[in-house]
């Protein structure tokens, strides 16, 4: 039995490794998870909803210590994934969207009661209001310094309390008196905390940085650098461009002040100087297009002073009769 029960550790520890390696070879990008607090069958929930898109590879840290070494000779870069090989942790391997994937493992979360000696992983607030407890129980409120008062035959909290601050141990007394009020203030997943992707290993917090944002970030850096190097007076290629434009208006300065003229020079002043006439070219042809415009209503008043020239005419002759 002894025989046969050591063949089946050989033969598992056999298909993990072909497993895990397989996993190295074809996959170039993995998140580092951490799983405490989470069980098999929400572990399984998440394998069923990364099918086809990623996998998850769960195990003893020294194995894939062990495995992942073996594989760095061939592919050094997977060095950089073995600090990170402690605790109870795993790697989801894939070659797809990697905040996609990130964002479907950590919205798995199940509600899950208070533990005496964890810490807590969110502040754990009492509303106020009654509890439906007997008076008979209010010693666990007073050991937490917790002010009630009996209404309608039940304990009542007076006021919201802040009982579990993030990071605090749970303690038992704590523990007790969520149980009895059925509150479940813990939601428990998997929690992604590192990435590699393709040799480079950072904390996953960067992949809620947009393009948008890491261009804002970039652009923003280099015009930090241009103005250090403009202050010093040390050249960067940030700063190696704004040094000769300026540099070149100095000259342009000087040509204009002492009359000594460079071909840079001619050809600048006589576009300045082609600008203003352009633009007063273009307002006369403009002043010619409306009195064009204009031209036909100031055709027809000869015709109107003809026409009350030749009556004033007629008129005098009669007035000459007269």
């Amino acid at each position: 039995m002894e025989a046969t029960a050591g063949q089946k550790r050989k033969e598992r520890k056999r298909r993990y490794k072909a497993k895990f390696e397989k996993a190295l070879q074809e996959y170039k990008n993995v998140l580092v998870v951490t799983v405490d607090n989470v069980g098999s069958l929400q572990l399984q929930k998440i394998r069923i909803a990364l099918r086809g898109m990623a996998e998850i590879v769960m195990g003893k840290n020294t194995l894939m210590r062990m495995i992942m070494r073996e594989q760095a000779v061939a592919n050094p870069k997977l060095e950089a994934l073995l600090p990170f090989v402690r605790g109870n942790m795993g790697l989801i391997f894939t070659n797809g969207d990697l905040a996609k994937i990130r964002d479907n493992v950590v919205s798995n979360k199940v509600p899950a009661v208070a533990k005496s000696g964890t810490l807590a992983p969110v502040d754990v607030f009492v509303p106020a209001g009654p509890t439906g407890l007997d008076p008979g129980q209010t010693s666990f409120f007073q050991a937490l310094n917790i002010a009630t008062k009996i209404a309608r035959g039940s304990i009542e909290i007076v006021a919201n309390v802040h009982l579990i601050k993030k990071g605090d141990k749970v303690t038992s007394s704590a523990v007790a008196l969520l149980g009895k009020l059925d509150i479940k203030p813990f939601f428990y997943g998997v929690i992604v905390t590192n990435v590699y992707e393709n040799g480079s290993i950072y904390p996953a917090e960067i992949l809620d940085i947009t393009p948008d944002q890491l261009l804002g970030k970039f652009f923003g850096g280099v015009r930090r650098i241009a103005a250090i190097g403009l202050a010093v007076g040390y050249p960067t290629e940030a700063s190696v461009g704004h040094t000769i434009a300026n540099g070149f208006k100095k000259m342009l300065a000087l040509s204009q002040s002492t009359g000594f003229e460079f071909a840079e020079s001619k050809a600048f002043f006589s576009r300045a100087a082609a600008a203003p006439v352009a633009a007063v070219a273009e307002k006369k042809e403009g002043g010619k297009k409306e009195k064009a415009a204009a031209a036909p209503k100031e055709e027809e008043k000869p015709a109107e002073e003809e026409e009350d020239a030749g009556a004033g005419g007629f008129g005098g002759l009669f007035g000459d009769d007269g």
